[in-house]
């Protein structure tokens, strides 16, 4: 059950990952572009935030 699971979440995670690019390609663009100018300790605090957040969603579900 556990592979099957991780699999859905993956596949998951994909979906929603390529919904900006299909629905607003230049969005994504400017948006990416602007993840490229800022420097690794920002990117690393998106990271982080990001995985805090998912971390507590995580729980509260289970």
């Amino acid at each position: 059950m556990a592979p099957t699971t991780l699999l859905l979440a993956f596949a998951l995670m994909l979906v929603i990952e390529g919904l900006l690019p299909f629905a607003a390609p230049r969005v994504w663009r400017e948006t990416f572009r602007r993840v490229t100018e800022m420097n690794d300790g920002q990117i690393r605090f998106i990271g982080l935030t990001s995985m805090l957040i998912g971390v507590a969603l995580i729980a509260l579900v289970l």
